[in-house]
């Protein structure tokens, strides 16, 4: 491994951590040698995480603005201060409905969850990196806030809405030394995608020219050269994780 894409003893925080996408990546991280730490609000499942792994847990709750911004003042003075932080949360909330049938106390769930908290964790992280002159922030985006996914109004929405906000502060602080990227996976094998209809997992793999669906480790790989020292020239940018469905 090359001293630039080596993530040893670097200080990097993981949101939703507790399953799926973000559990594989908190265990990818710490395998390469970080000192991850691993945040959720499901407690229980951090700590079993963490006596099969060596890496930190905290809880965090990600409808509560002060509750994100205290997790990063506890890291930092637990821990050090932070080389990276990937956000892994997102919820689906009610799906398979129309518009004209759409929930909007849910949507606006999806809101304050998917999009509203990565504002917040974004906010809370930047300020040292810029200060300390390197930083990587990568939240997990998805193909639907690229192209939209019928019957999935409120996670498409917000998902487009991740993106647009790691364009505007990609540019922000494109001169800091920190970066900050999205990445969009198609359907990945995760306890997300078990909670789709039959229908809708057929509909969305049929999407897919390679005729499977993404492994958790799969985003793991890409997250973990993200968030080195390697992809130093790009910021703003959102990397396609899709089995070839998405091109551009």
């Amino acid at each position: 491994m090359s001293e630039n894409t080596s993530l040893k003893n670097q200080i990097i925080l993981v949101t939703g951590a507790a399953s799926g996408i973000g559990r594989q990546i908190a265990i990818d991280l710490s395998s390469r040698g970080a000192q991850v730490a691993a945040c959720d609000k499901n407690l229980d499942a951090l700590h079993e995480l963490a006596n099969q792994h060596a890496m930190s847990v905290y809880e965090v709750d990600f409808l509560d603005e002060k509750s994100i911004m205290d997790l990063v003042v506890k890291v930092e003075s637990k821990q050090g201060p932070l080389s990276a932080a990937i956000n892994c949360v997102g919820i689906l909330g009610k799906n398979g409905d129309k518009i004209e049938f759409l929930d909007i106390q849910d949507f606006d769930n999806v809101c304050a969850i998917n999009l509203r908290g990565a504002v917040i964790l974004t906010k809370a992280v930047i300020a040292g990196m810029a200060e300390r002159g390197y930083g990587r922030i990568l939240h997990i985006a998805s193909i639907s806030g690229k192209e939209g996914n019928p019957y999935l109004v409120a996670y498409s929405a917000t998902k487009a809405g991740l993106i647009g906000m790691v364009k505007s502060v990609g540019k922000e602080y494109a001169t800091s030394g920190v970066t900050i990227n999205a990445m969009a996976p198609a359907l990945i094998e995760s306890p997300m995608s078990e909670s789709f209809s039959e229908q809708q997992m057929t509909a969305l793999k049929a999407k897919i020219p390679m005729d499977r669906l993404g492994k958790s480790q799969e985003v793991a790989d890409m997250a973990a050269w993200i968030i080195s020292p390697a992809c130093s020239f790009t910021t703003g940018f959102t990397f396609d994780l899709s089995g070839g469905r998405a091109t551009y």
